[in-house]
């Protein structure tokens, strides 16, 4: 079965930058094929979409609309890793954020099947 390690986050001031690492194994195929995404959950309130990457051969990536412009998908298929690049940070992004797969390879809505175990956000102004 897949899983998914996510890495990088922590403690931080109003305005700075974070890079999550997802790495993935025990896939069922090539990585290259899997849509690749992030989410957060805030406490008290429902898990959300934050971003996401579909296989290599779409480059398709997609935000919410809360973290464009600030936040920055990508992938590396060589290390089967995925990146959420978070720069501007802002108390509003603290959350659990987790990594998601999603064999449908599109990276985005329902499809996402394997869930890693979440890393800690903290943004303090």
């Amino acid at each position: 079965q897949v899983q998914l390690v996510e890495s990088g986050g922590g403690s931080v001031q109003d305005g700075a930058s974070l890079r999550l690492s997802c790495a993935a194994s025990g896939l069922s195929f090539d990585f290259n094929y899997y849509g690749m995404g992030w989410f957060r959950q805030a406490p008290g309130k429902e898990r959300e979409f934050v971003s996401g990457i579909s296989y290599t051969g779409a480059h398709k990536t997609y935000y919410a609309d809360s973290v464009k412009g600030r936040f920055t998908i990508s992938r590396d298929n060589a290390k089967n890793t995925v990146y959420l690049q978070m720069n501007g940070l802002k108390p509003e992004d603290t959350a659990i954020y987790y990594c998601a797969a999603d064999k449908t390879g599109w990276g985005f809505g329902s499809n996402f099947d394997s869930w890693g175990q979440g890393t800690q956000v903290t943004v303090s102004s």
